[in-house]
């Protein structure tokens, strides 16, 4: 198993109900994959971060699930870079 931290900065005027809300919209796909175990968002009011962890099978799904299509998708919603650590 691997575990997988992402965080990335949530943008002025974004909402902790703004950040929920994407989080319900993403949550079906995390669940529609079989090779994720777990997922757990994070959300940090104080330092104004945001993320998820994830427990993968292997370290190949853990990598194949950040395409460039998903980082497009938080460079649009966040308009920042995510931090990906294993």
């Amino acid at each position: 198993m691997i575990t997988e931290i992402i965080t990335f900065a949530i943008p002025d005027g974004m909402t902790r109900d703004d950040v929920i809300a994407n989080y319900r919209r993403s949550a079906p796909t995390w669940r529609a994959n079989p090779d994720l175990i777990r997922k757990n968002y994070l959300f940090d009011a104080d330092t104004r971060r945001a993320g998820g962890v994830y427990t993968w099978r292997t370290m190949e799904a853990a990598r194949g699930a950040r395409g460039p299509e998903w980082m497009d998708r938080v460079r649009r919603t966040y308009g920042t870079e995510p931090s990906v650590q294993y």
